[in-house]
């Protein structure tokens, strides 16, 4: 017996797995809301699929903190009527869970808003999408992050044959889903996108770009953003960029904030008190001092979850948005991205400290502030801590077709022939960085609501690419849009319905074997009616 072949075999098995080929229908990358509801769509119309996730976790932001979901939870308008198929199957589930499903149906039946009966807690989602999944013939693949080269992405022609993993598998597929925010499938596919806010003039807009007046959001105090009070030659403090304003209405590179939606809690038994980050700097947080001194009060954790939790997001004048400190996210390295991920929760760990017990803050805010906690029961595996935070912003495609402000205009709006999902969100997009106007702190770009928009048709156009440049991928999460329309498509439902009709979209292009630009829109939107999508709101 030749002991050394023995020997080697093992080795040769570890190798042959590490190098395996794993053949699908359609290849869905990215674990977030529109990957989970692609996938299952594929294996509810009998093709193979897997679901290849970077993380550990399949949901996206859903589970990572935002279960204060913006379903009818303002009070102009009722935007439940644009919640269908898979979507609406989600919040059954999660209503299920929590045992209120007769309140849910009834709810629905009479079109009361109950803003409540769509919110969950982090972890209740997660149960849910688990066991969803479960349900279904699903390979899901965790820890699957695209290789950061040229390699990446093997085609033949225009179709997309094999992509790569940084842990050396590979995954071939007749259709591929970019589920991601970062659109990092896309891009290396060869597809164009793009990153940060347009000029105006390049779709004739009126609120992209820099911003001549960024209302919403701003100091409602004025905050001397100098280290030497009323001194410009003595630096600025921390979080505000040295920058000028620019030209209004011209692009640039920035990206709205990003923050943590943040699940905290009162119950004693339940709390993690918060603590020092090791780097823990308090000049960090003199703007905090400031803003208080000049009059301003201070945001406060409020229960917006199930069992006494909030979902704490960043929508304040002054919070834990770190305007301009994230735009080299989208397009950076993975070592990029972690570095301002961590940047992003010392600074906030940090904060919520400094909130809850500097003795220079008030007392009425850290009085406040200290009855709060992380929550033990959630994110589990990162000591209360979310895993995620919230990309607002990422790549967006730039395809023949794209969406912007005009479609989404009250009166005579752009008209949408392909429509397979509505957005039904007003433009959301948060400051992209705080400078120094008029010599005080400002923060520049917010732009939210309005009375001149409505409900926008996404035309199917939106999430398939140049037929020049792939004929077999879809954006589930980065549709091709400008940066302004791109804030009313953001929500969750939204991209939940959207991976529903890319599964779709992919599974009946398989079936006739052509690009994805060459799909019968009739046939998509006779499937999509059948799995009650919504495709207009009256």
């Amino acid at each position: 017996m030749n002991f050394s072949k023995l020997l080697l075999f093992p080795l040769f098995l570890i190798f042959y797995k590490a190098n395996a080929q794993h053949k699908y229908d359609v290849v869905v990358y990215g674990g977030t809301p529109a990957g989970i509801t692609a996938a299952i769509q594929v294996a509810k119309m009998g093709q193979s699929v897997v679901l290849l996730e970077n993380s550990k976790h399949l949901g996206g932001i859903m589970v990572e903190g935002l279960g204060g979901t913006d379903i009818d939870n303002y009070k102009t308008f009722r935007n439940s009527a644009a919640v269908g198929g898979l979507a609406l199957e989600f919040y059954r589930r999660i209503s299920k869970a929590y045992g209120r499903t007769a309140e849910f149906e009834e709810m629905l039946k009479t079109k009361e808003k109950k803003t409540h009966l769509w919110r969950f807690e982090p972890h209740i989602a997660e149960e849910v999408i688990k066991q969803w999944v479960a349900e279904y013939k699903i390979d899901v693949a965790y820890n699957s992050q695209l290789q950061e080269n040229s390699r990446a992405v093997s085609k033949k022609g225009t179709a997309i044959q094999q992509i790569k993993l940084t842990n050396g598998k590979t995954y071939q597929g007749k259709m591929f889903i970019d589920a991601t925010l970062e659109g990092d499938l896309l891009y290396r596919s060869g597809v164009s996108t793009t990153i940060g806010r347009e000029a105006n003039s390049l779709y004739q807009e009126t609120k992209n770009g820099i911003r001549a007046v960024t209302d919403h959001a701003q100091f409602s105090v004025k905050v001397d953003p100098y280290k030497t009070p009323g001194d410009p030659n003595s630096g600025l403090i921390p979080t505000i960029q040295n920058e000028f304003l620019g030209e209004p209405g011209t692009g640039d590179h920035r990206i709205q904030a990003f923050c943590f939606r943040m699940c905290l809690t009162q119950q004693e038994e339940n709390k993690i008190p918060f603590t020092k980050p090791k780097n823990y700097d308090r000049s960090l947080y003199e703007i905090y001092l400031r803003y208080e001194k000049a009059g301003g009060q201070l945001y406060i954790p409020n229960v917006r979850l199930p069992n006494g939790k909030t979902d704490l997001g960043a929508w304040h004048d002054l919070s834990h948005n770190l305007y301009g400190m994230n735009f080299e996210y989208p397009g950076g390295s993975y070592a990029t991205r972690q570095k301002i991920y961590d940047q992003h929760k010392s600074f906030t760990q940090g904060l919520f400290y400094f909130l809850a017990n500097d003795t220079a803050v008030s007392e009425r805010i850290r009085n406040n502030w200290s009855k709060w906690g992380l929550a033990k029961d959630e994110f589990k595996d990162n000591e209360g801590w979310p895993r995620q935070f919230y990309i607002r912003d990422g790549r967006r495609m730039v395809s023949d077709y794209v969406i912007t402000e005009h479609h989404l205009k009250k009166d005579h709006p752009t008209p949408v022939s392909d429509p397979v999902a509505i957005a039904f969100w007003p433009p959301d997009v948060h400051s992209v960085r705080r400078i120094v106007k008029d010599g005080f702190a400002y923060n520049e770009g917010f732009v939210f609501g309005g009375e001149d928009w409505q409900p926008l048709p996404i035309s199917y156009r939106s999430i398939v690419p140049k037929t020049t440049e792939c004929s077999n991928i879809f954006a589930a999460s980065s549709p091709s849009s400008s940066h302004i329309a791109y804030g009313a498509i953001r929500i969750e439902f939204t991209f939940m319905a959207l991976g529903q009709v890319c599964g779709t979209a992919a599974v009946l292009a398989n079936q006739k074997q052509i690009a994805v630009q060459n799909l019968n829109y009739i046939d998509l939107k006779k499937s999509l009616i059948e799995q009650q999508q919504i495709l207009t709101v009256e």
